[in-house]
């Protein structure tokens, strides 16, 4: 008798800082490596590596919820509908989300028509099981609405790729390179929270 393969769940991280090697890098790779630890197959995306240009809101997509813009969205948005885990990690500017972040993000209007104008819900994994998403975001400032922006943003995103917003890591107060690596605990959090990511619900 031939024993089963595991199925491995698929981790897929979006990088949303155009600085490489800087805190939102160095906390988002201990999340993968978190959830590598518990048995997930991992993936990173750059969004600043990648050709990614503004919704043109265009409404290209409103008759068939596919973008007609010919770039690296087209990939990505494959990736959205398959992946199991999704981890968002971007720094905030402006009280926002970084550009490379947000651009990406306004890209995935073609998603948000196929599901709810369109009705196309079978668009995304469908085995049944429940999709959960990880937000991790780092910050200069200590205002106490200095995630808020960011965090609604990222709410409607995961919403709309039928990903359950299932926890965060918000770090205010970081603002120098690598500066996270003298946080007491935000790498070993990341690292954990990566793992429980994967873990059974």
């Amino acid at each position: 008798m031939v024993a089963m393969e595991k199925i491995l769940l698929t981790v897929l991280g979006l990088a949303g800082s155009p600085r490489r090697g800087g805190n939102t890098s160095l906390l988002l790779d201990q999340a993968l490596a978190g959830a590598a630890s518990a048995g997930a197959a991992t993936e990173l995306i750059v969004f600043n590596d990648l050709d990614i240009s503004p919704c043109q809101h265009c409404d290209g997509c409103l008759g068939s919820g596919i973008c007609i813009i010919g770039d690296d969205m087209q990939s990505i948005h494959q990736k959205l509908r398959e992946v199991d885990r999704l981890i968002l990690a971007c720094p905030i500017f402006f009280l926002g989300p970084a550009a490379q972040a947000k651009a990406a993000v306004d890209r995935c209007q073609a998603l948000w028509v196929a599901k709810y104008l369109l009705k196309e819900r079978h668009q995304f994994a469908s085995d049944g099981s429940k999709r959960r998403g990880l937000f991790i975001a780092v910050g200069g400032m200590k205002r106490p609405d200095l995630f808020n922006g960011a965090r609604a943003t990222v709410k409607a995103f995961f919403a709309t790729c039928d990903i359950i917003y299932g926890e965060e890591l918000l770090y205010p107060g970081v603002d120098l390179y690598q500066e996270i690596r003298r946080h007491p605990t935000a790498l070993r959090e990341a690292y954990e929270a990566g793992a429980r990511l994967v873990a059974p619900a």
